[in-house]
């Protein structure tokens, strides 16, 4: 009993001692509450045949009727085998910032090695905008650089932005040049805490340059790296819906319609808002419960996980 009553003033004692931090902690807190928490109660939309002029509350309860629309229609099984994809399309490519980041650490602290660095973190403060307008006039198969390396050799360039085929791999590699660099910043940093004295030590034993990336560097990055692996695995059904909808034609939309794009149509263009917030809900709900299996999973495999 002594112990529990202890307690609430040891941390009332603490927040005393530390008021200056929580001040800074409080604004984050509040907007973190009034723009992520207190908008959830919207996902009663899902639930109800929702009407602007009757609001949320006085709306008409609905059940799962939406969610069972969207089952049986003809965009479930479109929407949601585009979107795996391009998440398992961009999985794949997960290691590239890991490499990235292991060839940065093997360079000596110079000049080339900032002006890699700056060169390669460039791409990320390309707007999604503009980045996909210098798409479309590379890729262009008639005055693009592509159309005009083609046509070196006599031959027809493919419409690679109106290709219903390519759509993946042209969204997720742009998506690698653009960023690529700037992931791979994080497993910099966890480079950089390595002990030199591991490195010394290596070197009196006769590592080589490829054992100490092995035995040193790999393990070093491993909590980070499955660390990020859960989060993006968490986020499988989450692709972005900016870049897809600027991508997207009459060409491509059999490959390029996510749920992101469709829920956008469904909800803002045709104002079924109950629909596109059912179509949401799920998407969140099944994002979760990803998220909670990938973690379980690897606190189970390899001792990391985000709880």
């Amino acid at each position: 009993m002594k112990s529990g009553h202890s307690h609430p003033g040891r941390t009332l004692g603490q927040i005393k001692r530390n008021w200056g931090l929580y001040a800074l902690l409080f604004p984050a807190a509040v907007l973190t509450l009034l723009f992520a928490y207190k908008p959830m109660y919207g996902v009663l939309i899902a639930f109800k045949d929702y009407s602007p002029a009757l609001g949320i509350t006085d709306s008409p309860w609905a059940g799962f009727k939406y969610f069972e629309k969207f089952f049986h229609s003809y965009q479930f099984s479109a929407t949601i085998k585009n979107t795996l994809i391009i998440s398992v399309y961009s999985l794949i490519t997960f290691p590239i910032p890991i490499l990235l980041a292991l060839m940065v650490n093997q360079m000596r602290p110079n000049r080339f090695r900032r002006f890699f660095q700056t060169v390669s973190y460039m791409p990320h403060f390309i707007s999604t905008v503009v980045m996909v307008g210098l798409m479309m006039i590379l890729l262009s198969p008639s005055t693009g650089l592509v159309g005009n390396l083609y046509s070196l050799f006599g031959k027809e360039a493919p419409d690679l932005m109106g290709s219903a085929g390519w759509f993946s791999s042209v969204y997720v590699w742009s998506d690698v040049w653009q960023h690529v660099g700037w992931d791979s910043i994080i497993f910099i940093a966890a480079l950089s805490a390595v002990d030199p004295s591991l490195y010394e030590a290596a070197t009196v034993d006769g590592a080589s340059r490829w054992h100490k990336v092995r035995y040193i560097d790999i393990p070093m990055l491993m909590p980070t790296a499955i660390t990020l692996l859960i989060l993006r695995v968490g986020g499988l059904l989450g692709v972005g819906f900016e870049k897809v909808y600027l991508m997207q034609n009459d060409l491509n939309a059999t490959s390029s319609e996510i749920l992101s794009t469709y829920v956008y149509k469904i909800g803002l263009l045709s104002s079924q808002y109950s629909f596109s917030s059912a179509i949401n809900l799920f998407n969140t709900v099944i994002n979760f419960i990803l998220l909670i299996m990938v973690n379980q999973i690897s606190k189970k495999l390899s001792e990391n996980s985000l709880w």
